[in-house]
């Protein structure tokens, strides 16, 4: 079985619409390492999109999973509930930021997460406007696809977006918006489109993650918790792709003085099971009436017993320091290749959530052409890249957090013999 028939046989059965960044058909993995149906093996960079923190198959969320499956897979916790639903639930309220008391509810997906925000959101407080940013990402649900700050690939074609949605900037001074000018902004939508008295909430990512992995101000974060508190607007923090240990903390909002209401979060929640979450202050959790949250996938007890497992592993290996550690190697590697790789124009990230941006060496423009050959070249070499950002020329790096130091040392001699490759033959 190659992956060109492979290929052909999804070109077949399976929608355009569903991207793939590479033809690599996975056979088996391990912590950060696939093997394909051809039995090439590949350090994976990606993990999932951010899904696999702990790794591939980590050793005891299999463990809680196998023991889950010999007791039941499904009841729908809103019929027959379960006591490890429960628990996780107060883990999760211990562990997320905001010094008051807060509730639970487990869904499936990201997209679904902030979805129910959104509701939680209005529900609380009577009103009806939600504001995102640009850049950002938050599912490819309508809501999501709303609040979503990016047009290509994710809103062409699918018509009318939900209303009451507004964008302003995000800070990224590397392109020319400060703080201060992306709350001049906030201001001027009050006053231009939007009473602040109509607005429910503000979602945000304290660090983007599909729109470049930019970190927001720590002075920014405060002064628009502030704003909030003026108007009595929620702030929805959104770590589906920032949480669990990935930004050096638990969560990236761990990394700012201010708490939002709402948190929601997925992806490396259960360690590559479907589980999401959205936490917040007790009382706006509890604003939607019985029935009104929920869902029959929500809180999978399957999903459930892994997450239990992934907290384990954060807290008993350390993983928060090891993100650090992990990160400081990587971006020093790639700061020694600032001047043998004119195109680099940015490194940055907080942990091991790190990214290196390109412009072309000529105009000075973002070059997602340099971005993408790279990619590909060093997926020729064995290692699974990913590419982000509004222009496309953002290389974001998502390997587990407890990828083994040598496997790091080879991905990164992978990388730099890439980059200097694709930056020899401009």
């Amino acid at each position: 079985m190659t992956a060109t028939s492979l290929t052909d046989r999804k070109n077949a059965a399976i929608s355009r619409g569903v991207g793939m960044t590479t033809q690599i058909y996975a056979d088996r993995a391990e912590n950060a390492e696939i093997w394909d149906k051809e039995g090439r093996r590949y350090i994976d960079f990606a993990a999932g999109i951010a899904v696999l923190n702990t790794g591939h198959r980590h050793p005891r969320v299999i463990a809680a999973v196998k023991d889950q499956l010999d007791h039941f897979t499904h009841t729908c916790h809103q019929v027959v509930p379960y006591e490890n639903y429960v628990s996780l639930a107060e883990r999760l309220n211990a562990l997320v930021p905001g010094d008051f008391e807060k509730k639970t509810i487990f869904v499936t997906t990201g997209a679904e997460a902030v979805e129910n925000a959104v509701k939680i959101a209005r529900a609380a407080t009577g009103r009806s406007a939600i504001i995102a940013f640009g850049g950002g990402f938050h599912g490819r649900t309508f809501m999501g696809m709303a609040l979503t700050g990016k047009v290509v690939p994710y809103k062409v074609g699918f018509g009318a977006m939900p209303g009451d949605v507004f964008h302003i900037p995000f800070p990224v001074e590397l392109h020319g918006v400060t703080a201060d000018q992306s709350l001049a902004a906030l201001r001027k939508l009050f006053a231009a489109d939007v009473d602040p008295q109509r607005v429910a909430a503000i979602i945000i990512e304290a660090v983007q993650g599909e729109g470049g992995f930019y970190p927001a101000p720590a002075a920014f974060m405060k002064a628009l918790r502030e704003l909030c508190d003026q108007h009595g607007i929620l702030l929805i923090a959104d770590e589906v792709q920032t949480g669990f240990a990935r930004t050096g903390k638990m969560f990236a909002m761990d990394h700012h003085e201010v708490a939002a209401d709402l948190t929601t979060m997925a992806k490396s929640l259960a360690g590559g099971f479907p589980l999401a979450a959205v936490t917040g202050r007790a009382d706006i959790m509890d604003a939607p009436g019985p029935g009104g949250l929920g869902g029959t996938y929500g809180g999978n007890p399957i999903g459930i017993a892994a997450a239990h497992a992934v907290l384990d592993v954060i807290a008993d290996e350390d993983l928060c320091n090891r993100a650090n550690l992990l990160g400081g190697r990587l971006k020093q590697r790639l700061e020694s290749l600032r001047e043998t790789v004119p195109e680099i124009s940015d490194i940055r990230g907080p942990g091991f959530m790190n990214a290196v941006e390109f412009n072309d060496r000529t105009t000075g423009l973002p070059s997602a052409e340099f971005a993408n050959r790279v990619r590909l070249t060093a997926l020729d070499k064995g290692l699974i890249l990913l590419t982000c950002g509004v222009h496309g020329n953002v290389i974001r790096f998502l390997a587990p957090i407890t990828i083994q130091d040598e496997v790091l040392g080879e991905a990164l001699d992978i990388l730099e013999a890439s980059m200097l490759e694709v930056s020899a033959a401009k």
